[in-house]
């Protein structure tokens, strides 16, 4: 079972007379996907009812939910407050999944500033593990915690520094941002084995169980020697990833994950289209 939905609400859900997102699941259905990823980039600002409400639809019409903690959390400033903060935010947000009955959130490792790489993933370490600790204190471990593959130089996220933060507890799921690697990487997801290499990657240190129920982001992306820049939608093919190669990598080792759509604007429509080559590339192999 393979998941496909898109991050937040596409733009076409509001022109065509929708309003609140607890309406988003039905839609959704009817589209033929069957994930959402809830936006609380700018903080938890929904209230209990409403989050409620999505996760009762989205039961209803059997989508997957997910949510994407507050963007602003830092889990290596320097300055202890912040850090304390960026725990809150965490906890905030599995609160609110607990709530909503979200499987998963997705959370922002931070940022490298005025410290080295390792200093910041020491810091990020033990703040994580503080997190964790609080949840399992406060009852939310039951909602997973994925660190994000991360875009920007800047930012501490790369695939090796999410697999070291994965690595302190079994539960902790990595979210592949194929688009945030494509940045990092300069245009370096490509081929299929491209794909291949960064899911083998995974397994190797985090075992074969949490590569297969991966939580995958894609987009098309646009990027600079700073890495990411901006997402564009599916259409706008002069950027890179193609969605192919990565299709044929999932098929070929049998992954059931969760893929969230983050295109600009089209969202959802480019999740139906991601859903669409898929199947077409698993029709190709099973007629070969």
């Amino acid at each position: 079972m393979i998941w496909f939905g898109p991050a937040g609400n596409s733009d076409s859900f509001y022109e065509e007379g929708y309003k609140h997102s607890w309406q988003m699941p039905q839609w959704l259905s009817s589209m033929g996907l069957n994930a959402y990823e809830y936006q609380c980039n700018k903080g938890i600002h929904l209230k209990d009812e409403t989050a409620r409400e999505i996760g009762e639809k989205c039961r209803e019409h059997n989508i997957r939910l997910s949510i994407h903690a507050p963007y602003y959390i830092n889990l290596a400033s320097t300055e202890a407050e912040k850090r304390e903060r960026s725990i809150k935010y965490i906890l905030d947000t599995l609160r609110i999944g607990k709530v909503m009955g979200a499987e998963r959130i997705v959370v922002h490792p931070g940022y490298v500033s005025g410290i080295t790489r390792q200093v910041a993933i020491e810091l990020a370490l033990d703040t994580l593990m503080e997190t964790i600790k609080r949840a399992d204190e406060q009852d939310l471990s039951g909602v997973t915690i994925c660190p994000e593959v991360l875009g920007k130089t800047n930012q501490l996220g790369t695939l090796e520094e999410v697999i070291v933060l994965c690595s302190l507890d079994e539960r902790l799921i990595p979210c592949i941002d194929f688009a945030h690697m494509h940045a990092l990487t300069q245009g370096g997801m490509v081929t299929s084995d491209d794909f291949k290499g960064v899911f083998k990657l995974i397994e190797k240190h985090l075992g074969t169980e949490r590569i297969k129920k991966a939580h995958i982001h894609f987009s098309r992306v646009e990027y600079g020697k700073g890495g990411e820049k901006k997402h564009w939608s599916y259409s706008d093919t002069q950027y890179g990833p193609d969605f192919n190669p990565l299709a044929q990598a999932i098929i070929e080792l049998g992954l059931e994950p969760v893929i969230i759509c983050e295109s600009r604007d089209t969202m959802a429509e480019d999740a139906r289209i991601l859903k669409k080559i898929y199947e077409e590339e698993r029709a190709k192999l099973i007629k070969d």
